[in-house]
């Protein structure tokens, strides 16, 4: 998958989602996590450049139908301390789509069912996405998603 079908791909995923999803992005720096984030913002409806948070840990972007997409990344923190508090509650929320990249920080508290992609270069312009469904909210996306 090139950048071009990273966001596309991420667009197809945010037009079906509704609020209350988690999806756990893994994959090496430069893998494309954060490209995926932005097609899923545009899906979703965001208008508003969308930035890595890898310094800022998080970002919140509003979208016009009132769903907010909260996105995480935790590359550089070994404990997220109460940051584990600030996104359990987060994906509490029916109203927030939460995206999380280098979860290991926060794993203790990731919902079973979420949906986890795996990117993995394949080449310098190429990726290969596995996708893993860990419940009844993520199985309808990939079911939505005919993957």
């Amino acid at each position: 998958m090139s950048d071009d079908e990273m966001r596309g791909f991420g667009q197809a995923i945010g037009r079906v989602l509704h609020g209350g999803e988690v999806i756990e992005l893994v994959g090496d720096i430069g893998a494309g996590k954060t490209t995926l984030t932005k097609g899923i913002a545009m899906g979703l409806g965001v208008t508003e450049p969308v930035q890595s948070p890898t310094f800022t840990i998080s970002r919140i972007y509003q979208t016009p139908n009132h769903v907010q997409l909260a996105h995480y990344d935790f590359y550089r923190l070994q404990d997220a301390g109460i940051l584990s508090e600030e996104i359990a509650e987060m994906m509490q929320d029916e109203r927030t789509v939460t995206v999380i990249e280098w979860a290991g920080a926060v794993d203790a508290v990731l919902p079973e069912d979420r949906l986890k992609i795996v990117i993995t270069s394949t080449s310098e312009t190429a990726r290969q996405l596995d996708i893993v469904a860990g419940g009844s909210v993520s199985n309808r996306l990939k079911e939505e998603l005919q993957l």
